[in-house]
């Protein structure tokens, strides 16, 4: 720039420029298998690992039905961050404990899993070819038993908040996105608050420009606040259900409509803002007018002290 230019107004002058690409501290937060705080575990969801073969589209579940009739209670919807966020009607064969007489009178299921055993065996990891003695499962399966949370594990850096919500135990999620199994309201109202939400925009990584969380950055090391009093708890669990409750009074509208920063209708965005209003009550700190960047290393310096309160090690009890 020339001496005789000044910086445009969109510009800030600052002294040091951390990791982040913010001016803040030279705090790098690193994975960790536990959350600092007693909450459930955030995992994957379950792997199929089949080629295919295990998925089913709207189309593939009626003629597989209709060829196939004992089929159908053995399928169960299934989804991912794109089924989730958009309302994607998807299927998959979910065959835990289907006995094998039942299993070879579905002779399309039949081959559909043969397909899975061959296509696992050709695999060049060690673990992808044993699995292919279990083929009518998927490879991993980290499913619930209870309801859970679905955390998308990839969303557009365009909404202001990841789409987050409920979901019963019959609906397979796969390894795309996050499960949270006995999530209460208070964890559902932290999660979908513009604090986690400035958090997860300063670690979260990208895939291309889109935010894609992680249970070990975002999850585990996110600093929830050490100290409130419990009727502030009780604030939040109210104002999540509104969010809830909001979503309600559009039922054929997905998360990608909802999320929208210019079709997001006005009762949902009232309900997040009196929602991040009660989470930015538990911190001292964290103020409603303060910019993101500033909010962002107020965060950094919480992790900074969690780390020394409770030490590097990664400790399940913590």
């Amino acid at each position: 720039m020339p001496d005789n230019e000044k910086p445009a107004d969109s510009f800030i002058i600052v002294d040091h420029i951390n990791p982040y690409l913010i001016p803040g501290p030279d705090i790098y937060v690193t994975p960790r298998a536990t959350p600092f705080y007693r909450v459930p575990a955030m995992r994957l969801g379950s792997m199929p690992v089949d080629d295919g073969n295990l998925l089913l589209t709207p189309d593939e579940k009626i003629e597989l039905v209709k060829k196939n009739p004992p089929a159908e209670k053995w399928i169960r919807p299934c989804m991912g961050s794109r089924e989730f966020i958009r309302r994607i009607e998807r299927y998959c064969l979910w065959l835990e404990g289907c006995p094998p007489d039942e299993f070879r009178k579905m002779p399309l299921v039949y081959e559909r899993v043969k397909n899975v055993r061959e296509f696992r065996l050709k695999s060049k990891k060690a673990a992808t070819r044993k699995s292919a003695d279990t083929p009518t499962l998927f490879q991993e399966r980290r499913q619930p038993k209870t309801n859970y949370l679905l955390v998308p594990s990839v969303s557009s850096e365009l909404r202001r908040y990841i789409p987050i919500g409920y979901m019963d135990a019959n609906t397979i999620v796969t390894n795309l996105a996050f499960t949270v199994p006995d999530a209460d309201l208070f964890l559902f109202g932290m999660l979908t608050s513009s604090v986690h939400m400035a958090w997860v925009r300063l670690v979260a990584g990208r895939l291309t420009s889109r935010i894609r969380y992680s249970n070990t950055i975002c999850y585990n090391c996110f600093p929830f606040p050490l100290f409130y009093r419990e009727e502030r708890k009780e604030i939040i669990k109210s104002t999540a259900q509104k969010i809830l409750d909001a979503r309600k009074n559009y039922p054929n509208a997905s998360y990608a409509d909802l999320y929208d920063e210019i079709s997001m209708p006005s009762d949902l965005r009232k309900a997040h803002a009196e929602n991040d209003l009660a989470v930015l009550s538990l911190y001292g700190r964290l103020k409603p007018d303060m910019p993101e960047m500033i909010m962002q290393v107020e965060l950094l310096y919480m992790y900074d002290a969690l780390l020394e309160h409770f030490g590097e090690k990664d400790e399940d009890d913590l």
